[in-house]
């Protein structure tokens, strides 16, 4: 079975790379087209091109911080790496399921000699983090009568990605992989030995960073006050974690357009805010796909 599977990898990964293309160049199409009405001059075009610059500098510093999260396990990882394979596995998120990304990065972890079940705990803490980030920001913007919620389940991630929770999780994973293998010998447990702090710190920087992206495309299409950015800001991080965590959206298509629109219409004109997401949605695609090939090239670079 194992030889078969073996055999049958390069051709998986060949699927996945065609059918993530395919599903990553309709995403593309669909959103220029929604944006092909927009009229856009030289200083507007300044705040797409640094939007845009902006937003892969997010991507990548969320492949850093993956790269962390690995760390808190005990795990060697070389931080270049990490970056460059989450750059490479993340376009795969476009893919009917959202999960294919995962099942990539935990591929290419085994590669490295890094544990499967180090690999697998990071990207369930990954989103984790990610979401507590997301909902630590929208406090800060949405209206009061939501905050209490959004603060309770602050609460509840943070408890989630403690120690004592995830560990346990950990050593089951362990006991499952040594009877799935029939291994025998020491069972190797993999821990982290203190509160993720870092990693937490690092996913706010990404959503500040995709935040700020938000915002110079805002920028473009319309404008705002000083005053208004906390609105912006917050309704993006929940707009964005709501594609994050809703099933049946690869990438958060649709569901993230259609969020930001209800959170932001009653402030900003609905023209501004559809001309933002879709313009917005494109940027991230390219971005995406830019990490993706920069990634691809450096390591054909290094050899």
């Amino acid at each position: 079975m194992k030889q078969a599977l073996s055999r049958l990898k390069p051709y998986l990964r060949l699927v996945i790379l065609g059918a993530t293309l395919f599903f990553l160049g309709g995403a593309l199409r669909q959103n220029w087209e929604d944006i092909a009405t927009i009229q856009l001059h030289s200083r507007e075009w300044t705040y797409i091109g640094l939007a845009l610059a902006v937003t892969l500098i997010a991507q990548s510093w969320a492949g850093w911080v993956w790269g962390w999260i690995l760390k808190e396990f005990n795990q060697p990882v070389d931080m270049v790496w990490a970056t460059r394979t989450f750059l490479t596995t993340n376009i795969a998120k476009y893919l009917p399921g959202n999960v294919w990304h995962f099942y990539q990065r935990i591929t290419a972890a085994k590669e490295s000699d890094i544990a499967v079940e180090a690999a697998t705990l990071s990207v369930v803490m990954e989103p984790l983090l990610m979401a507590a980030s997301a909902l630590a920001i929208g406090l800060v913007g949405v209206e009061s009568g939501t905050r209490g919620i959004q603060a309770f389940s602050v609460v509840v991630v943070a408890i989630g990605i403690h120690p004592q929770v995830l560990n346990p999780i950990a050593q089951r994973l362990s006991r499952a992989k040594s009877k799935m293998f029939s291994e025998s010998g020491e069972e190797e447990y993999f821990e982290i030995s203190r509160y993720p702090l870092r990693p937490w710190l690092g996913e706010l920087g990404f959503l500040i960073l995709r935040g700020t992206g938000f915002l110079l495309v805002v920028s473009a299409v319309g404008s705002f006050e000083p005053e208004e950015i906390p609105l912006l800001v917050g309704a993006f991080s929940l707009a964005w974690l709501l594609g994050l965590v809703v099933p049946g959206a690869p990438g958060g298509m649709g569901v993230f357009e259609a969020s930001a629109l209800v959170m932001l219409e009653q402030h900003f004109s609905t023209g501004t805010i559809l001309s933002s997401v879709a313009l917005y949605r494109a940027i991230s695609i390219l971005a995406e796909s830019g990490g993706a090939g920069l990634a691809h090239l450096d390591r054909y670079v290094r050899g």
